[in-house]
């Protein structure tokens, strides 16, 4: 409570704190109506040489609860450190805004014998619809990378890094992504986490990266 109620007491992380959740509500209230729209449009579907390799299974369980005790142990986390949440709830954005800058620059079509992925929470972002072209670059990836710059102890990292090893290759498996969307997501949240750092979080008690 002392760390919120320092961090709430700061008026640029405050700023940055209401500021952040509320383009994230903007965001997902807008992503059912983008889903939507880009699942009537055709794509390409590409040809895969690791997922033609790997029979395709659902998986989805696994997925679902690999990613959301990751959300949990990131939630706890910044609990105890709004700051974490701050530095998340940007990067986030960022990584929201450049998937539908992607998504809609580079329209593909589901790999050969995608499984559909069932995800109960997240499934009312995408207007309770089976999206399947929501492809290039990886949210589900990206969102656990994301963590790990978010994170700063060392042991919690570590296990991000796991869990972001075994969630992509499950989503190969659940032929869900081609490998392109798995391996290109934690370059663009690098990237995007060097803007991060850069432009809002110069104050270096908000730097986990040392």
């Amino acid at each position: 409570m002392k760390n919120w109620k320092a961090t709430w007491a700061s008026a640029s992380q405050r700023t940055l704190m209401l500021t952040g959740s509320a383009v994230v509500s903007v965001i997902l209230s807008a992503m059912p109506f983008f889903f939507n729209h880009i699942e009537l449009r055709p794509g390409i579907q590409l040809h895969d040489f690791v997922l033609s390799r790997i029979p395709a299974h659902n998986v989805s369980l696994y997925i679902f609860l690999i990613i959301w005790s990751m959300g949990l142990l990131t939630l706890v986390r910044a609990i105890q450190s709004p700051i974490i949440y701050v530095r998340y709830v940007w990067l986030y954005i960022l990584i929201c805004l450049t998937r539908l800058l992607t998504i809609t620059l580079v329209p593909l079509a589901p790999p050969a014998g995608w499984v559909e992925l069932v995800d109960p929470l997240t499934g009312v972002f995408y207007g309770h619809s089976i999206i399947t072209k929501d492809l290039f670059y990886s949210g589900h990836t990206a969102t656990l990378v994301a963590m790990y710059f978010c994170l700063p102890k060392k042991s919690d990292r570590i296990l991000v890094v796991l869990a972001t090893i075994v969630v992509a290759c499950l989503l190969l498996v659940q032929h869900i992504h081609y490998t392109i969307d798995v391996l290109a997501a934690p370059v663009f949240v690098y990237l995007l986490n060097q803007v991060v750092k850069s432009t809002l979080f110069v104050n270096k008690n908000l730097d986990f990266s040392k």
